[in-house]
């Protein structure tokens, strides 16, 4: 899978290949911490790399929390709560960690949005601690693989 989204970065122009870094980090597991390293791979800049893969993750990020958000709003509209064993072990692992805990450990971004959405967590909360975690990882990534990289070369 790697290699397929290395090739399809590296089939656009090379003055366009940021955008196709955005693009792969939208998908979940690959997301800003993979894509910049694809991006340093191919050639992009690890600064531009790393930039473009954290504003797709980012945009998906929020796009899944702005539907989770009206997609639990609308299914627990005038309706009880029921809980079953799965919901609660969850609900517990959400209740240890918080928040912050659950978005800075939970990858891909894209679940943990979306559980820590439907859990019941505030969406502005989730989007803010989601936004440091994809920032924090990505950074943390490109610069270890810009620096492996120019250590390589």
């Amino acid at each position: 899978m790697i290699e397929n989204l290395q090739h399809f970065v590296g089939s656009w122009p090379g003055a366009l290949q940021w955008i196709g870094v955005a693009l792969i980090a939208t998908i979940p597991f690959v997301e800003s911490y993979i894509g910049s390293v694809i991006g340093i791979v191919i050639g992009v800049h690890p600064v531009i790399a790393a930039i473009c893969a954290v504003i797709g993750n980012v945009a998906i990020m929020i796009a899944i929390a702005f539907i989770t958000d009206s997609v639990r709003k609308r299914a627990t509209r005038g309706k009880e709560r029921t809980t079953t064993p799965g919901k609660a072990r969850v609900k517990k692992l959400f209740d240890r960690f918080g928040v912050p805990g659950v978005a800075l450990l939970g990858h891909p971004t894209q679940i943990s949005t979306a559980a820590l959405i439907a859990l019941g967590a505030p969406r502005s909360k989730v989007i803010v601690w989601e936004l440091i975690s994809i920032v924090l990882w990505g950074t943390i990534v490109a610069v270890v693989a810009g620096l492996g990289i120019s250590a390589l070369a």
